[in-house]
């Protein structure tokens, strides 16, 4: 079959201080009509700027250097700016990562779809609108006439996607290059999204560039993959040959990062050491200052491509020497970073019973006052969390589960204190938080922390990581003398592996795994003991994720740390976590050890949640359950109980009363009108 697209040793380089830096340098794929390509790799590898380059939006300091990049045999880099214009959106339209950042905040997303129908269609009035209509339409967004004239801030990040994805199709084009369309999206919301491209895909014929580090995701929608490093593409093959034989050791390396039940007990394998800067000469192997299997002809002599059959080829000198025989398939004499180590002692597997209770929440309540008027009366209120019980035992975990907007990270601050609850108690060692004021509570402060999702934005970007460290302990009075204090920061770096002369330096000069890292040696200053982690490892690629998540459970088992991990990924959940809780607009709906509730979902939102986690078994066989609409406002929650919109098992007594709590074993309880009989 011919392809749609071609790119043809592309080179693609972005001028700075000093030798220009070779984001995309060297790189070749064509793409079918109607086919799903799927590019994959950890952040500074070069797939974003692969993807503007093919729609030529390079930043300013970026040029294409050589190469070219062909339309159904036309070469775009040969095309004048003014010809590209009539290219994007008609012949190739691109999906952003940030839909907040890429749609106009001051215009309606209506008139955003309307400009596109106009350039491309020559669509205008009420036809261009209608059209905008049936687009939304098109792309599940519910009561359509009226979203048209909102604009991007009173929509949520699954409808700010969505209309993307409508501007998107809205000429029709051929291709379609898809940027981590889903990473900012629940597993819900981003089960609809995928659903919905595979749909318009089999209508349209249109050719999908998916860009993503979720191999979840390549696993439900790509037919070929190709992984990339360093600027050049390392793997080539079919989904079927790269999910059950990758070869290239980065390949395996992914693969073995992700987390999930089967690895729990065991550390989870790490790449050591980052991507090298891609203005660097290189003379070898790009990958082999972090390889397994290096050897002196892969630090000496750059790798071709070496065939495995089919269309299945990698860049490897191992596998190279391995086809002919004169390797062995092995893994290497010394056991590396990121081999995998069974911990049989850990107790993650097992259930917390018998451990005491350290943190204790009862019927927790967090209502924001909606002021309006010259006044500023109160016209009502956002019931965030609306409650919430909950307990974590000492030494263990607890995982918090949910949609976005459903209070979780609300119900962690709560519990901090950082915000005042409305009601409710929340007792930790025996002591009521909620009553505490002033210097009774600071002095408790140094026995619970947090970790908060973006370590850039919570770490101080004008104070040294030896300030940021230190800061909690002088502020409490802890290790007053300097040599103690010295101590104790060389301490907390050797804790989280980092080395000692990062005291010195600020937080811009690390990467994003190092910076968590900093994040967690400040959390543990203080010596806690419980932390609340709010997505700690939402930002992270799967092998710096493997870092931190080795990192936490190791704390765990050396200092006897609680954790309260607020998440959405459920891989991470069914490694980590001994409980889990599942939040849903301000309740818990269920709650139970990790196998329970991961085992056998009771609850129909906590099936439906489950049932939208992608997996790398693309044949698994696993229904996919559909949620209508979008999470209902906590502003005015429905009447009974709040999942009756989206249930495809609701009752009339579900829409007539909140169901109470049903204790189906002494550790799983169920809010649900199904089990109510079951108490």
């Amino acid at each position: 079959m011919t392809p749609v697209l071609e790119i043809e040793n592309l080179h693609t380089e972005i001028d700075g201080n000093g030798p220009p830096t070779r984001a995309v340098d060297g790189i070749s794929l064509d793409i079918r009509r109607g086919e799903t390509f799927a590019l994959v790799g950890e952040s500074g590898c070069g797939k974003s700027m692969t993807a503007l380059s093919i729609m030529r939006l390079l930043p300013e300091a970026g040029r294409i250097a050589s190469g070219a990049v062909r339309v159904n045999g036309e070469d775009l880099l040969a095309l004048p700016e003014a010809a590209m214009r009539d290219v994007r959106g008609r012949r190739i339209a691109m999906i952003f990562q940030e839909p907040a950042t890429s749609l106009n905040a001051v215009m309606t997303v209506g008139r955003q779809i309307e400009e596109v129908l106009e350039r491309h269609l020559n669509l205008s009035g009420g036809p261009a609108r209608t059209r905008a209509i049936s687009l939304l339409d098109a792309v599940g967004v519910p009561d359509a006439q009226r979203r048209i004239g909102e604009y991007p801030f009173q929509l949520s990040g699954g409808l700010k996607q969505r209309v993307m994805i409508a501007m998107a199709l809205a000429a029709e084009p051929e291709i379609l290059v898809a940027d981590e369309p889903t990473t900012a999206l629940d597993v819900t919301i981003q089960a609809q999204v995928l659903d919905l491209l595979k749909k318009l895909q089999v209508e349209r014929g249109m050719a999908i560039l998916l860009i993503t580090h979720d191999l979840g995701i390549v696993a439900g929608m790509a037919q070929r993959v190709a992984v990339m490093y360093a600027g050049e593409i390392v793997e080539i093959a079919s989904r079927e040959a790269f999910f059950s034989r990758a070869q290239h050791p980065y390949s395996r390396k992914l693969f073995e990062s992700l987390p999930g039940a089967a690895r729990r007990g065991a550390e989870l394998a790490v790449i050591p050491g980052q991507v090298p800067p891609l203005n660097s000469a290189f003379h070898g192997c790009r990958f082999a200052d972090r390889c397994d299997f290096v050897h002196a002809r892969c630090r000496e002599e750059s790798p071709g491509w070496t065939a495995l059959g089919g269309e299945h080829k990698v860049r490897c000198h191992w596998v190279e020497d391995k086809l002919k025989g004169s390797r062995a398939d092995s893994a290497p004499a010394s056991e590396g970073a990121g081999a995998v180590k069974a911990n049989p002692a850990d107790a993650l597997t097992a259930a917390p019973g018998g451990a005491a209770i350290l943190l204790s929440v009862r019927d927790l309540k967090v209502h924001f006052p909606i002021r309006k008027g010259v006044f500023k009366s109160v016209v009502g209120h956002v019931k965030a969390v609306d409650g919430v019980s909950l307990e974590v035992a000492a030494g263990k975990t607890l995982a918090l589960v949910g949609e976005s907007g459903c209070g979780k990270t609300t119900v962690g601050k709560a519990i901090l204190q950082l915000i005042r609850p409305t009601a409710g108690e929340v007792v930790f060692d025996r002591v009521d938080l909620t009553r505490l004021r002033g210097e009774a509570l600071r002095k408790r402060r140094r026995e619970f922390q947090i970790i908060f999702q973006d370590p850039y934005a919570s770490l101080n970007p004008r104070m040294r990581v030896e300030e940021i460290l230190s800061e909690g302990m002088s502020a409490l009075g802890l290790y007053a003398g300097k040599a103690s204090l010295q101590r104790r920061l060389n301490e907390l770096l050797d804790q989280v592996g980092l080395p000692q002369a990062a005291l010195a330096r600020y937080p811009h000069e690390f990467s994003g795994g190092q910076r968590q890292r900093i994040a967690i040696a400040r959390a543990l200053a203080v010596e806690p003991r419980l932390i609340i982690c709010d997505e700690p490892t939402s930002a992270l690629d799967v092998s710096v994720q493997a870092q931190i998540l080795n990192l936490l459970a190791r704390l765990q088992r050396e200092l006897g740390l609680a954790y309260l991990f607020i998440t959405h990924n459920i891989a991470v959940v069914e490694y980590l976590a001994h409980e889990v809780a599942v939040m849903y607009l301000g309740r818990i709906v269920e709650r139970g050890s990790a196998g329970e509730v991961l085992g056998s979902p009771r609850h129909p939102y906590t099936q439906a949640l489950l049932s939208a986690v992608p997996s790398i078994e693309a044949d698994s066989g696993r229904a996919v359950i559909k949620l209508e609409g979008e999470l209902p406002s906590p502003v005015n929650p429905p009447a009974g109980c709040h999942f009756h919109p989206r249930c495809r098992e609701a009752r009339p007594e579900c829409r007539a009363t909140y169901p109470g709590v049903s204790q189906l074993s002494p550790t799983r309880q169920v809010a649900c009108w199904l089990y109510s009989n079951k108490v």
